[in-house]
């Protein structure tokens, strides 16, 4: 049996009610700041009227990390984002699906050094999903803290 790796590790953020070009293009580039690579816009796959959302709408912008941008954000993420964020006592075991993947929501992107900005009006969140190679949520559980994702420790596994 191979020891689990990373696969990649995909960097989102919704625009939600945001439907103005310039609320777009600052989280576009603020995406491609923390991450050092400029986004993709999803689009809505269906249309749905109560939310007045059309089919083919953007409603967020996605990253995908591979090989060493992906490396270093996650060494980023672990040694200098995380740390920033107020009353942190690591992340729970339980963000772990029974694929291997672990969902990281972020409340505010000015954790991360490169938007440490002076304007804070248009704050915005993140979800971070690390895709391993591990089978189970043990076996990611396990790999993660060994590659140092910093987990807290007086929660046993929910698994």
């Amino acid at each position: 049996m191979a020891a689990p790796r990373i696969l990649k590790v995909v960097v989102s953020s919704g625009t939600g009610k945001k439907k103005d070009a310039k609320q777009i293009e600052f989280i576009a580039d603020r995406l491609a700041r923390i991450t050092g690579q400029k986004p993709s816009a999803r689009p809505a796959r269906q249309s749905i009227a109560s939310f007045k959302l059309r089919e083919g709408d953007s409603v967020g912008l996605q990253v995908t990390l591979r090989g060493e941008r992906m490396f270093d954000f996650l060494d980023k993420l672990i040694h200098v984002a995380l740390p920033r964020t107020r009353d942190f006592r690591g992340l729970s075991a339980g963000s772990i699906d029974g694929m291997g993947n672990m969902t990281i929501g972020i409340r505010e992107h000015t954790i991360f050094p490169e938007v440490a900005d002076e304007d804070l009006k248009d704050i915005f969140g993140l979800a971070i999903t690390i895709v391993t190679t591990a089978k189970t949520h043990e076996e990611a559980e396990s790999f993660l803290r060994h590659i140092g994702i910093p987990m807290r420790v007086d929660e046993a596994s929910k698994h």
